[in-house]
């Protein structure tokens, strides 16, 4: 036996619990926040309102993390321990979700979703900064993986159950089992989430720092753009299936097997974001860029458009979590802050992403919003390959040939 082994101290386990717990409070975030879209008729046939005055639902809810996300994030993280702000964000949900069931008008609803954008900035600002403390930092990759599985799962299977619930009960009712959803995971996160070891430092985030940092920049610029480019056709994958010639039924297949291919996608991130984070995110892109551009092509038969599909959400998966990665590397001791913005632009970019996706619409037409989302992927893919020495830098195992691969990202 080799004498490194003797004596040598286990390798840290990670905190299953605690990670699962956290991946739970990411599916409901994004269920939340999707969910209204789902249930908008029947929203605005028991509010009486517009159904466009309905969509204000999911705006409040975007603008508020905008223009709260990193403020708060300065004011409360080096205030409140983060095992602590994570569970009162989980509690923020449910509460954001009761209000909403029980709202007589749009103006309380509206006042929940604020409530609830909130929470939602500050989940994603405060959640991966945690998971990188409770960790090995050998392990992070693989957190990340685990947690922001919550999310994929959300967006291929939590909005089409909510919006089921909502049909066979009420969309009153969906936001009550959400809440009570909540509730539960904030009781478990009690009992399982472990404290992070700097929990109590005074220290506020440092944006101005963060900005100073190498590869801050280049990863809150491409990371957005990638969002842009998904949004740009996600939100418009119907009328381009509808041109492609397929039936409606499709739509609701495409959207799943998108969100179901991003599970394989985190996976795959999963075992090489600590490793081959640099060949990995460059291939992830170059795929997604890929799809975008062959979907006009290849996109008009069942067989075409779900391996497109696939390539699509397992590439956009996967691109979460090195992205993830690459901004708490490039980030350093200001890695909250750095954090705070992504959550930040990240928001931008889906909101210009949709703006952009129906100015294609408008003026080229559904069949070509495919090539309009291969843009911002290609710019970002640019910037990503411009920026190997700052925010994505090569792995271990892509700049030592020496390094047993095998044995960095073997994880008990």
């Amino acid at each position: 036996m080799p004498a490194v082994s003797e004596g040598s101290s286990p390798a840290p386990r990670l905190p299953w619990g605690g990670l699962l717990i956290l991946a739970a409070a990411g599916f409901t975030a994004v269920t939340t926040e999707l969910l209204p879209s789902g249930l908008l008729p029947q929203i605005s046939r028991d509010l009486g309102v517009e159904e466009s005055a309905v969509g204000s639902l999911t705006a409040a809810y975007a603008a508020v993390i905008v223009f709260t996300a990193i403020p708060l994030s300065r004011l409360l993280g080096g205030r409140i321990r983060r095992k602590t702000l994570l569970i009162a964000t989980v509690v923020a949900f449910a509460v954001s979700n009761v209000l909403l069931a029980s709202s007589p008008g749009l103006g309380l609803a509206i006042g929940a979703r604020l409530l609830g954008g909130v929470a939602h900035g500050m989940l994603w600002s405060g959640m991966a900064p945690y998971v990188a403390r409770i960790v090995p930092a050998h392990a992070v990759g693989k957190a990340m993986a685990i947690v922001f599985s919550g999310t994929s799962i959300a967006l291929a299977v939590g909005a089409p159950i909510g919006t089921l619930m909502g049909s066979v009960l009420t969309w009153r009712a969906s936001f009550l089992i959400l809440a009570g959803v909540g509730g539960v995971l904030a009781l478990l996160a009690v009992w399982m989430l472990p404290a992070a070891p700097d929990g109590g430092s005074n220290a506020a985030p440092s944006l101005r720092g963060a900005l100073k940092l190498p590869g801050v920049i280049a990863v809150a610029t491409a990371w957005p753009l990638l969002l842009l480019g998904h949004f740009t056709l996600f939100t418009y994958i119907a009328p381009f299936l509808q041109t492609s010639g397929l039936p409606d039924s499709f739509t609701g297949i495409s959207l799943s097997v998108v969100g179901g291919a991003g599970l394989v996608g985190i996976w795959i991130a999963g075992l090489t974001a600590d490793s081959h984070p640099r060949r990995s995110l460059l291939s992830a892109v170059a795929l997604l860029a890929g799809a975008f551009a062959l979907l006009p092509v290849l996109g008009g038969t069942w067989v075409g458009e779900l391996v497109l599909l696939t390539v699509w959400g397992a590439a956009f998966g996967a691109i979460g979590i090195y992205n993830q990665a690459a901004i708490l590397r490039a980030g350093g001791e200001h890695k909250d802050a750095a954090n705070g913005l992504t959550v930040v632009t990240i928001q931008l970019g889906i909101a210009v992403g949709a703006g952009y996706g129906a100015l294609a619409l408008s003026t080229a037409g559904a069949r070509f919003v495919p090539f309009a989302a291969a843009i911002p992927t290609a710019a970002a893919l640019a910037i990503i390959m411009a920026s190997r020495r700052g925010g994505y830098p090569a792995g271990s195992c892509e700049t030592r040939a020496s390094v047993k691969c095998s044995d960095t990202m073997h994880i008990r």
